[in-house]
């Protein structure tokens, strides 16, 4: 093997290990998601209110997906839900001006308060996030589901109807 060969093979193993130091890093944050590790069942709580938008994050360690932010008699929440191809399976979507009530976990991200939420009901219907120990339904019941890790960065916030 030459030289050149040999700096290529070196090339491309250090980049599957930059691949996959984030990638594990991710999964012990709780699956890509936010559901696993930071859902702490002993600061579970529900909250009612308004959806003022809708946001989907990529990535983030374990902080992306959908998320909601909630107009609540206390103010306004973050609430994380999760992948956006699960809240479609499921058949729900969420617009500004929506009444729901949230179930999930308060945690504070970046000084910030935040729900990482297991149930949400809106207009009759359910829709079931995690379960109690808060493991993300679209893991299979595995800690580390893997789905939207990335760098945090917003896509879109929805269109203001």
């Amino acid at each position: 093997m030459n030289s050149k060969s040999t700096f290529g093979v070196l090339l491309i193993a250090a980049a599957v290990i930059a691949c996959a130091v984030p990638a594990a890093y991710c999964q012990g944050m709780g699956g890509g998601m936010g559901g696993g590790r930071m859902y702490n069942p002993s600061t579970e709580t529900t909250v009612n209110g308004t959806v003022e938008q809708v946001r989907t994050i990529s990535g983030g360690r374990g902080w992306g997906g959908v998320h909601l932010d909630l107009k609540t008699e206390s103010g306004t929440l973050d609430v994380h839900l999760g992948p956006s191809a699960y809240l479609s399976s499921k058949g729900f979507q969420f617009a500004k001006g929506d009444k729901v009530e949230v179930t999930g976990s308060k945690v504070t991200v970046q000084s910030h308060e935040a729900i990482i939420a297991r149930e949400v009901k809106e207009g009759g219907k359910v829709l079931t996030l995690r379960n109690a120990q808060g493991i993300p339904q679209w893991s299979g019941g595995r800690r580390g589901g893997g789905l939207g890790m990335g760098r945090g960065k917003v896509i879109a916030p929805s269109p203001a109807p």
